[in-house]
């Protein structure tokens, strides 16, 4: 039997980290991924911070990979954070970029399929020399330990067993570990968020003169009141380098309140005229084949059409992107971009003769959703179970503080102290709970994430109350008038956030986070002080169909995911919550169908919810 030092299960940002750390250690590991490859079933929004805590310290993305700032494959650094409150056109905006930079480095726009296999990259390299590095394709089914717990023994359903001295589990929110072994119970609706997110083409030059950045600028909008259909949270836009990320973030407990469909969601926030007008692009619009013409010659045609039409969005993209055009230049396919334009031009001609035009629309790329952990509900207290250590989502570990949403740089963190927390345990030869497990537990302990996850920072307060000066007081409300009335005044404000944190996030949600803050309020923000947008175009939003249909899958023949109670009320919502439309009802009882289910875990609470076989499922192209 293979025998190794540390396994880590799961190949996103927070497992990629644990192993490069151990690699950086001189500790051999394996990191088992059910992808085919690293990236290509992760999803975020999402922005990947740095951090520089006023106390304490954490572990950064470019403290873990040295040359991240100069090499890395990230989007944008975004230097422009606006909050939008809305009711149909018309839109209140708060400049919330203090609250972004602050305690912060940076925080870039990322995209995870092509950012993790950087990751994954610069991992392997160290990995490999120490016997270790990364497996792909690779599903862990089952975890045991021999009776004395001396022998821990890891089974897939892709290879032989394989016994190691230490696990760290990095699977992600719906964590098949934890549930495998007892470690936790499965989060509750009330302790998660839902997202659901679409990626949109756009044009590097012109992403930077609407939103008005430079090349190395990004900007992140966030959006609050009617777009949210009466939910608690919202939606969002971040600048990538030639794409945007556009997603809604609900409040699951809330979704199933209200069951709303994820995607009747977004297409909410797309229809907002700002942000159709965010996305809007130039798109050719197919003219109609004279019928008088003979069949062969009408497929001739509409042949011709479509390859054209798809060269023409490939060379436009290219030309409007400096990097594509650098690109295309340096590979030998142009020698200038005159040349590029030039055949930009020629296709352009062809395409007339064909009878195609050019008109407004967007254009989408990509649908995904997954859940996100809410780390002031659900965070693990104890984030270890025997030699099995629980990092990033997998042990609850996010961080939603109103606009604020943060992960990737908590689970590179997580990541790290688990590396810590095991290399010391090999160096005793103590793999028990009470040397690797509580050691791990105090390194958590002693984040400043976890810091932000159990109390309210009245720095960060301020920010929003500085941005918030102009509103009238009596648009806030009878219920919140008093609280901002004492919070305004700073020697109140140290007072009163010290008072809140005696009293706990537990009894201050159900005020902070209503529907008073998420849509009521903002939405009296817009109609008083708002400005209307026009909106100059109809955009032509697709189908669950067709983004579904869009999607790369390699699907599995055996089910991954089984009904328990086919006629619960919970999994009757699920008819309408579920991001893929995967479940119906017929005759009272709800049915799955699995083969374009996109992985994100909606349904777990009530199922017996794996993640699909090695290679099998979803293949996120950007996630």
């Amino acid at each position: 039997m293979e025998k190794y030092d540390v396994a880590i299960i799961g190949g996103g940002s927070a497992g990629l980290a644990a192993l490069k750390q151990l690699s950086n250690l001189g500790i051999q590991a394996i990191l088992l991924e059910a992808g085919s490859e690293i990236g290509s079933k992760n999803l975020s929004g999402g922005i990947l911070y740095s951090k520089n805590p006023k106390k304490g310290k954490v572990s950064n993305v470019e403290n873990v990979y040295e040359n991240y700032l100069d090499d890395a494959p990230y989007e944008r650094k975004i230097t422009k954070y606006v909050l939008h409150s809305t009711s149909k056109e018309k839109v209140y905006s708060m400049d919330l970029t203090a609250a972004h930079d602050y305690q912060s480095n940076f925080g870039c726009s990322v995209l995870l399929n092509k950012l993790n296999s950087w990751f994954a990259k610069q991992a392997v390299e160290s990995s490999e020399k120490l016997g270790g590095g990364i497996i792909l394709g690779v599903h862990v089914k089952s975890i045991t330990w021999n009776e004395d717990g001396s022998k821990t023994i890891i089974q897939t359903d892709e290879l032989d067993e394989f016994e190691v001295k230490a696990i760290i589990a990095a699977d992600g929110v719906n964590s098949e570990v934890a549930d495998m072994v007892g470690a936790r119970p499965k989060f509750t609706p009330n302790q998660l968020y839902q997202g659901v997110k679409v990626i949109v083409k756009l044009p590097e030059e012109i992403i930077e003169k609407r939103f008005e950045i430079s090349s190395n600028e990004g900007a992140a909008h966030l959006f609050a009141g009617d777009v949210t259909l009466n939910h608690i949270g919202g939606g969002f836009l971040y600048t990538n380098t030639d794409t945007l990320s556009v997603g809604a973030v609900y409040h699951f407990h809330s979704q199933l309140s209200n069951p709303t469909e994820p995607y009747t969601l977004i297409d909410a926030l797309l229809k907002n005229p700002m942000v159709s007008e965010f996305i809007k692009d130039d798109v050719p619009v197919k003219g109609e084949i004279d019928k008088n013409l003979p069949q062969e010659e009408q497929l001739r045609i509409r042949f011709a059409m479509a390859k054209q039409i798809k060269n023409w969005n490939e060379v436009r993209h290219a030309y409007l992107s400096p990097h594509e055009r650098q690109h295309l230049i340096e590979s030998g396919k142009f020698k200038t971009d005159e040349d590029i334009k030039s055949r930009l031009s020629s296709i352009e001609e062809q395409l007339t003769k064909y009878g195609v035009s050019f008109g407004s629309d967007y254009v989408e790329a990509e649908y995904g959703a997954k859940l996100v952990p809410d780390g002031k509900r659900c965070r693990m207290k104890k984030p270890y179970f025997k030699n099995i250590l629980f990092v990033g989502d997998a042990a609850g570990r996010g961080i939603f503080v109103g606009p604020r949403i943060e992960g990737l740089n908590v689970g590179i963190d997580d990541g790290v102290r688990a590396a810590n927390a095991v290399a010391r345990a090999l160096g005793q030869n103590d793999f028990s709970e009470d040397n690797l497990g509580e050691y791990y537990s105090k390194l958590t302990e002693d984040s400043p994430y976890t810091n932000d996850m159990k109390q309210i920072d009245k720095d960060y307060l301020k920010i929003f109350l500085d941005a918030a000066k102009d509103v009238p007081k009596d648009i806030i409300g009878s219920r919140y008038g008093p609280i901002l009335k004492m919070m305004s005044s700073g020697k109140m404000r140290g007072i009163a956030v010290k008072f809140a944190n005696i009293l706990g996030y537990e009894k201050l949600l159900p005020m902070v986070e209503s529907e008073d803050t998420y849509v009521k309020v903002p939405i009296e923000l817009a109609n008083r002080l708002g400005k209307s947008v026009s909106l100059s175009y109809s955009p032509n939003i697709p189908s669950i169909a067709d983004r579904i249909a869009k999607l790369s899958y390699n699907d599995d023949n055996q089910p991954h995911i089984k009904v328990l109670n086919p006629n619960s009320e919970y999994m009757k919502k699920m008819v309408t919550l579920c991001p893929a439309k995967c479940y119906t009802e017929e005759g009272g009882n709800v049915i799955i169908q699995h083969e374009g289910c996109i992985d994100c875990g909606t349904c777990s609470q009530e199922t017996e919810w794996r993640h699909p076989r090695g290679e099998k499922g979803i293949h996120y192209k950007y996630g």
